[in-house]
C-alpha cells in the first residue's frame, strides 16, 4: 500500500511541475509577444548568449569538421568516392551536426548561467522584491533569455556549419588531396535550401528549449531544489541535463517526422 501510495504521489507531483513548465513556456511566449520590450536586457543577453560564445563554437564547428573530413574520406575512398566529401562534410554539418552541437555547447556555457543567475535571484528574494515593486519579472528576467536564445542560436549554428565546411576543407583538400573544385562544387550540386531550413527550423526549437528549461530551473529553484548554493547546484545540473536530453530526443522526433 505504502509503495502505491509512493507512486501515485510521485506520478502527481510530475504531472504538476509538467503542467507548471508549459504554463512557464506559455507566459514566455505571451510577455515575449506583448509589449513593452526591455530592448537593453535584450541585447546584453544576445551578446552574453551569442556573441561570448563564438570562442566555443569556432573551435567546435572547425574540429568538428577536420574529424568528419577525416572519417569521411577514409570511408569514401574504400568505395572509390572521394569525390562525394564535400558533400558529406556539408549535409552532416548542416542538416544535423551544426544544430545539435552548436545547441549543446550554449546550453553548458550560458545555459547553466542563466539558471544560475536567476537561481541566486530567486534565493536571495530579489525575484520577491521585483513582484513588491509592481515589476513583472519575466519581463525582466524570462523575455531577454527567450528572445536571445531563438535570435541566437540559429546565428551560432550558421556560423558553425560554415567554420565546419572550412575546417573540412583544411583536411580533405590540404591535407589528403581532393580537389577543391571537386569539394565545393559536388557540395554545391547536392546541397538545397531546404537542407539549410531544417537545419535552421531546428536550431530555432533548440532555442526555445534552452531558454525555456534553463529559465524554468532557476525560477524555481527554491520549490523544487531547495534553497542555498546547494539548491542552485542542482538546479543548474538538472537545466543542463534536461536541456541536451529534450535537445537530443526532440531531434529524434522532427528527423523522423518533419524532414
Amino acid at each position: 500500500m505504502d509503495f502505491v501510495r509512493s507512486l501515485g504521489s510521485e506520478t502527481l507531483n510530475l504531472v504538476h511541475r509538467l503542467g507548471r513548465m508549459g504554463i512557464f513556456l506559455v507566459k514566455g511566449f505571451f510577455f515575449s509577444l506583448t509589449p513593452p520590450l526591455k530592448i537593453s536586457l535584450v541585447l546584453k543577453q544576445i551578446r552574453f548568449i551569442g556573441f561570448q560564445s563564438l570562442s566555443v563554437i569556432f573551435l567546435t564547428g572547425a574540429f568538428t569538421g577536420m574529424v568528419l573530413a577525416f572519417q569521411g574520406y577514409n570511408t569514401l575512398s574504400r568505395f572509390g568516392s572521394e569525390a562525394f566529401l564535400g558533400p558529406m562534410v556539408g549535409l552532416s554539418l548542416i542538416k544535423e551536426m551544426g544544430p545539435v552541437i552548436s545547441a549543446l555547447m550554449v546550453t553548458g556555457r550560458a545555459g547553466s548561467s542563466v539558471t544560475a543567475e536567476i537561481g541566486i535571484m530567486r534565493i536571495s528574494e530579489q525575484i520577491d522584491a521585483l513582484k513588491l515593486m509592481g515589476l513583472n519579472p519575466y519581463r525582466y528576467l524570462i523575455v531577454p533569455n527567450f528572445i536571445a536564445a531563438l535570435v541566437s542560436v540559429p546565428l551560432l549554428a550558421a556560423i558553425f556549419d560554415v567554420v565546419g565546411i572550412f575546417g573540412g576543407y583544411l583536411i580533405g583538400v590540404r591535407l589528403l588531396g581532393v580537389g577543391s573544385g571537386v569539394y565545393f562544387g559536388e557540395m554545391i550540386s547536392y546541397m538545397e535550401m531546404k537542407d539549410i531550413i531544417e537545419g535552421m527550423f531546428k536550431s530555432l526549437n533548440f532555442g526555445i528549449i534552452i531558454s525555456w528549461v534553463c529559465c524554468f530551473k532557476g525560477y524555481y529553484t527554491g520549490v523544487y531544489t531547495g534553497f542555498g548554493a546547494e539548491g542552485v547546484s542542482k538546479a543548474t545540473t538538472q537545466a543542463v541535463v534536461l536541456s541536451s536530453v529534450l535537445i537530443l530526443v526532440w531531434d529524434y522526433f522532427m528527423t523522423s517526422t518533419l524532414f
